[in-house]
């Protein structure tokens, strides 16, 4: 279907904005006039232009819009924030038809940008490739809905199963070259990156994307008890790295109750919408056990330990199962 093949370029160019776009959701839009593509557009970052106006402004004979199908893969916005609401501006130019891939879940949105198009006399489609739309923004509807951030997990492990050494002292790396730059890759789409104190303590680690370009990340580190030393990577480089300590003692590992309901809170009140959970195995555990996981990325290696850190154990079965280097990436999804 013609309507079809046009929202999979919105999707296309919604996905340029990964990383770069939040608070907001991705966002692309094309404007068809006589089935062909005479303009497009897509959010690029927060506070600036939205996808669909973008695509309007480009046009230079306004005229013309009175005769365009105007498709864009998220519901229009019909309130006003950093910008004006888009659904005003189609009506303002007076834009006939709009194909729409998926609702807007956000409760300041939701079918109040249909509803506004409606009213103003537009045909209105919904629901064209919504699965894969909503898969798009799969981080932003996860945190309007469930009122959580998009949690991933990853972690590599050997060939029999540990994730470290027994021996924290011994430095290990598992996993092949390509699969550590495209966990580089995953950094710079995702808004935080989160690690517990052991983690930060034994491996002293930077968190950063330095084997791929895009924006830099917030790092996340589990600390109730003020471990961290000021002299780690993460403290030295907090302004580049936008760095959040956990500190609340009611925050322990070892106490499942308390810490679910006091971290996902942390989390949602600094508005963190996606993150990315990258050890230790203990603190990969706990989001296991509580279920409170939507995506996990392992990567099983040929390395052989003999002993060390149990790897965390998962019971779904895997999704996807691809090969990075030497490495085989199994990918598990929970949603």
């Amino acid at each position: 279907m013609e309507d079809e093949k046009f929202m999979k370029r919105c999707i296309a160019l919604a996905k340029k904005g990964y990383g770069y776009t939040y608070p907001n959701p991705l966002v692309g839009c094309v404007i068809v006039h006589k089935g062909k593509i005479i303009s497009e557009g897509w959010h690029k970052k927060a506070g600036e232009s939205h996808a669909e106006k973008e695509a309007i402004e480009k046009i230079k004979d306004k005229s013309i819009l009175k005769k365009v199908t105007l498709y864009v893969n998220l519901e229009p916005c019909n309130h006003f924030g950093k910008t004006p609401p888009c659904s005003d501006l189609i009506v303002k130019m007076k834009i006939p038809r709009i194909v729409i891939g998926t609702l807007d879940f956000n409760h300041k949105v939701y079918n109040k940008g249909v509803s506004k198009l409606k009213e103003n006399g537009c045909e209105v489609i919904t629901g064209v490739l919504e699965k894969e739309c909503v898969k798009l923004n799969c981080r932003f509807f996860t945190f309007h809905k469930k009122k959580r951030p998009y949690i991933t997990l990853k972690w590599a492990e050997s060939k029999d199963g540990f994730t470290a050494p027994k021996d924290p002292s011994q430095k290990y790396w598992l996993s092949h070259a390509l699969s550590k730059q495209l966990v580089h890759k995953w950094r710079t789409q995702e808004q935080a990156i989160m690690i517990g104190v052991n983690t930060a303590i034994t491996d002293n680690p930077k968190l950063s994307s330095r084997d791929w370009y895009g924006k830099d990340h917030t790092a996340i580190v589990i600390d109730p008890k003020n471990r961290l030393s000021k002299e780690s990577f993460l403290y030295r480089n907090k302004k580049k790295n936008n760095l959040l300590v956990v500190k609340s003692k009611k925050i322990n590992l070892k106490n499942v109750e308390l810490k679910t309901e006091d971290l996902i809170s942390f989390l949602y009140e600094k508005n963190i919408q996606s993150v990315i959970i990258e050890g230790g195995s203990k603190t990969l555990s706990f989001f296991i056990k509580n279920n409170l996981w939507d995506e996990a990325k392992i990567f099983k290696t040929t390395v052989k330990l003999g002993n060390g850190v149990v790897s965390p154990k998962l019971e779904q079965k895997e999704k996807t199962i691809i090969s990075v280097g030497t490495d085989k990436l199994h990918t598990y999804i929970n949603f």
